[in-house]
């Protein structure tokens, strides 16, 4: 029985599975987005972001290289170490926490696996902050009503356009 066993496997060994997170971190530091399989991309998040969260605590000196330390230990690769803490960590200093977001892309035809893309949220230009600003403002809801002064200028131009016709017609 399992209860209470919370970790995905992943159909692998303990072995197997932490390399293959390690390849997957690497990869998703490295190009900012992967496509995997949803299962996969799920356990991938659980493992990254804490690792994310190590490279914005840098109160002093000894800290960073402790913290390097803790994240090369579980990545064992000098250039995601160093793409993280010098492209990512200051990129999301100001995210307290959520780095990472999963999009569904549907099935895989050979297995019928479900796919989904894994991406780091602050490195995808399309979902951005600065391409929201630069289109046109929020829509305005149906339940949203004119200005009071707004409705008083139309009431009392009214009737002002209704007595000069009725003289006009006179």
């Amino acid at each position: 029985m399992r209860h209470g066993d919370k970790i995905n496997n992943l159909g692998r060994k303990k072995a197997h599975r932490v390399a293959l997170l390690q390849n997957l971190a690497s990869q998703l530091i490295t190009h900012k987005r992967i496509v995997t399989t949803l299962a996969k991309a799920k356990a991938l998040r659980a493992y990254v972001e804490p690792l994310i969260t190590k490279t914005k605590k840098n109160e002093s000196a000894s800290q960073i290289s402790h913290n390097h330390r803790l994240v090369f230990a579980e990545l064992q690769d000098k250039a995601a170490v160093k793409e993280l803490f010098t492209v990512v960590g200051p990129k999301v200093a100001s995210r307290p926490g959520g780095y990472t977001r999963i999009l569904k892309l549907g099935i895989r035809p050979g297995d019928n696996a479900e796919k989904a893309m894994i991406e780091l949220v602050d490195f995808n230009e399309i979902y951005g902050k600065s391409v929201a600003s630069a289109t046109e403002p929020a829509k305005k809801t149906r339940r949203s009503r004119a200005p009071k002064k707004a409705e008083n200028e139309e009431t009392v131009v009214a009737p002002e356009a209704t007595s000069t016709e009725e003289k006009a017609a006179e």
